[in-house]
């Protein structure tokens, strides 16, 4: 379970709780972003979140309930892949909104990783493996949790995060143009999970450059990193 804000006000910020449960995870900053890894069986230690020093950002959900239209079929672009690719700036955002806009993409078998993405001007993608993808230029704001925004709430599943979506909304809407960091970090606080624990909350300041989070919740202890 995730929770993912994108907010385009005076400031572009981004904001991301990763919700994981028995994984091993870090959190590397370096001068080319600021990265949480998973430690894969197979792969070591994967860059799968976080904000790079080019102004992009990189949310995967879990989509619940899982969705067989986006297993591996054939000739499919992987989600994970190209999140990476944009991630480490081996691909730019238009060309990943390109490939999502004109390929098929797919997740791996019985998982449906969505992906949420933003770019340095504030634009926003959400990719939906088997569904589609949904761009937008420069929202006010969009959030994302653990349902598909083509479905919306037609299934109900547990872990969906209705109730996230829809506090992170409200909150939102609540909100004036100075949202700042501390804004955003506050609204990651109250859609904060402990069943599946948010183990890390990350708020990228875009216009300023600038990543700050904390782990485990531990809201009064926030590490940064300033891009240059």
């Amino acid at each position: 379970m995730c929770t993912s804000i994108v907010v385009n006000r005076r400031k572009t910020i981004i904001g991301w709780n990763l919700d994981l449960l028995d994984m091993e995870y870090r959190v590397r900053p370096s001068e080319d972003g600021v990265f949480i890894e998973i430690n894969d069986a197979r792969e070591g230690w994967m860059p799968l979140f976080g904000g790079n020093a080019r102004g992009d950002f990189v949310g995967m959900p879990t989509c619940w309930p899982y969705d067989g239209r986006s297993d591996p079929k054939g000739q499919e672009k992987n989600i994970i892949k190209l999140d990476i690719e944009l991630l480490l700036q081996q691909k730019t955002f238009q060309e990943i909104r390109e490939i999502a806009e004109n390929e098929k993409i797919c997740s791996i078998p019985g998982t449906t990783f969505m992906s949420s993405l933003s770019d340095a001007q504030g634009n926003v993608m959400h990719i939906v493996p088997g569904q589609g993808c949904l761009y937008y230029e420069k929202p006010d704001h969009a959030v994302l949790t653990n349902f598909s925004p083509f479905k919306m709430d037609a299934e109900i599943h547990p872990w969906m995060g209705w109730d996230r979506y829809q506090k992170a909304q409200e909150l939102l809407e609540e909100t004036n143009e100075d949202f700042s960091a501390q804004d955003c970090l506050a609204i990651l606080r109250e859609v904060a999970q402990t069943v599946c624990p948010t183990v890390v909350s990350m708020v990228y300041d875009v216009t300023d450059r600038t990543i700050c989070w904390c782990e485990n919740r531990q809201w009064e202890t926030i590490a940064q990193k300033r891009f240059d």
